[in-house]
């Protein structure tokens, strides 16, 4: 059986999720992109297939996605982040209507129809303040880890609001918050307002309607997902995958046009048998 490869390269980290020929996923990976973002694809598909027992030889095609796609010498296909993440977060939860995508650099809210084609998005600013790189300050602000962050928030008594829209200004509106000796939980807490509300912000503008579905590194931090979840006022489903719906997208997209291909060099095959 030949395989099919989706390689997301984030600014942050970068995923790798490897389907067989039905569309099934076999296996997924996650390492740190740093600066040579080819070798943070390469890295993250070998950890992907050795996860597996499989090599190279085993894939028959690579698509790329994120941040880092055109840097991905061994892709067959770069698809941009919106399709892909569409697909994925509807291949992992049939019927998704709102794809909300929290990234470490960027938030995107995608309208999605029946079939999970994307119908509108919206993208966040240039600011990091509703992305992950935020959560990432805020815990650095607080001495703690960003595995620490759901924990705390779920401590937390009252949410200390965060105001700054800039993720810069508002770490050093948390460390004030810290001098002044308000509880770190309640800190915490208040950061994750801080992000729903901009992420709500964008939703809104496609249109959130359920099934609403997160995609993204952020999405594995429930104290964040949560707190999104009671601003925009409907469920969010979520998952272990959802880190991996990019990749995952791109894989099932490679799959369509590897397909593709099969049928266009089987009709040339039989036109020159005949």
């Amino acid at each position: 059986m030949r395989y099919i490869a989706g390689v997301d390269i984030g600014a942050v980290s970068t995923k790798a999720v490897l389907i067989d020929e039905s569309g099934a996923l076999k296996a997924h990976a996650l390492v740190r992109s740093g600066s040579d973002l080819n070798g943070a694809g390469e890295r993250a598909l070998a950890e992907a297939l050795a996860a597996v027992g499989l090599s190279e030889k085993d894939l028959e095609y690579i698509a790329a996605t994120g941040y880092g796609r055109y840097q991905f010498a061994k892709r067959d296909i770069q698809i941009t982040e919106i399709t892909c993440h569409a697909r994925g977060a509807c291949a992992l939860f049939p019927g998704t209507r709102t794809v909300i995508d929290v990234g470490a650099q960027n938030t995107r809210a995608i309208s999605v129809d029946e079939a999970g084609r994307v119908l509108k998005f919206k993208m966040s600013e240039r600011c990091a303040a509703g992305a992950g790189r935020f959560l990432e300050r805020v815990a650095k602000a607080l001495e703690l880890d960003v595995s620490q962050l759901e924990a705390a928030a779920a401590g937390s008594k009252e949410a200390q609001p965060i105001s700054s829209i800039c993720a810069v200004l508002a770490e050093s509106e948390i460390i004030n918050l810290v001098t002044e000796g308000r509880p770190i939980d309640d800190i915490v807490m208040g950061a994750n307002h801080s992000i729903a509300d901009r992420v709500v912000a964008l939703a809104r503008q496609v249109g959130a309607n359920a099934p609403v579905v997160i995609t993204g590194g952020v999405a594995q931090n429930g104290g964040t997902v949560a707190a999104l979840s009671s601003r925009l006022g409907l469920p969010i489903a979520r998952s272990g995958e959802s880190t991996y719906a990019g990749a995952f997208g791109a894989a099932l997209l490679g799959r369509v046009r590897l397909n593709r291909r099969r049928e266009v060099e089987a009709f040339h095959r039989a036109g020159a048998a005949a």
